[in-house]
């Protein structure tokens, strides 16, 4: 007589545990995002932005805005080393952010002069403007792979054609002609100061129309350009 065969009972796969699968689907979220942001960093240096994220919105409230891109060779050498002296004047000597800056700016209790036209860059090219972490948080990667990849210069440059210096007014060469009716080329001393000096608070600033503070701050700019450029702190982004 035949022995019975005792019938295996499918074995059942464990399910994953939740914590671990979390895990891997957050590591797997953030590779994606670094890898992605690697490879528009890289793209960044030869690719000049057509658009922003708050260039575009902009674009939509107001109907349009003026901008049209300009290399560093047609700028006056003038308006960089004034928005270096008015905006990050350590910039030739730091790796994206400013430290001493930010103890100063803790020190004082507020975020006023730490952020670097590094930072300032990224925002305005790759994010959106806002004060959440996650923006803060990848503002910081974004700053610390455009350092490693683009020169000083290229910073410099593309910081220059996407600032907003008056309402819908975005990059030096759309801004030149809106205050003074000239190229960047030939902006003189004290326009690439007014210029800078608007940079804060663009939308209710006037370079064209400046008030008491404006001369006053675009003085300390001009003195600013001036010592950034016998100290050598101007030469890693002038040719």
């Amino acid at each position: 007589m035949a022995k019975a065969t005792k019938r295996k009972t499918p074995k059942t796969k464990t399910p994953r545990k939740p914590l671990r699968w979390l895990m891997w689907q957050s590591v797997r979220l953030v590779s994606v995002v670094f890898l992605v942001s690697v490879f528009l960093v890289v793209v960044g240096t030869v690719l000049n932005p057509f658009t922003t994220i708050y260039m575009s919105q902009e674009a939509r409230r107001l109907g349009g805005v003026d901008y049209e891109w300009v290399p560093l060779e047609e700028i006056a050498p003038v308006m960089a080393r004034s928005v270096v002296a008015a905006e990050d004047a350590n910039f030739c000597n730091h790796w994206g952010f400013d430290v001493e800056a930010i103890k100063d700016a803790i020190e004082d209790g507020s975020s006023r002069g730490a952020s670097t036209l590094s930072q300032q860059t990224v925002k305005n090219v790759y994010l959106w403007h806002g004060r959440t972490y996650t923006r803060k948080a990848l503002e910081a990667v974004g700053t610390l792979l455009v350092e490693a990849v683009w020169s000083k210069r290229r910073v410099v440059e593309v910081y220059l054609n996407i600032a907003e210096f008056d309402e819908g007014v975005f990059g030096v060469e759309a801004a030149s002609r809106h205050y003074f009716g000239v190229g960047p080329e030939s902006l003189t001393g004290v326009q690439a100061a007014r210029l800078a000096a608007i940079l804060p608070a663009p939308k209710t600033r006037s370079a064209s129309r400046p008030t008491a503070y404006i001369r006053k701050r675009a003085s300390q700019i001009m003195d600013g350009a001036a010592t950034i450029r016998a100290d050598g702190r101007a030469a890693c982004f002038e040719s």
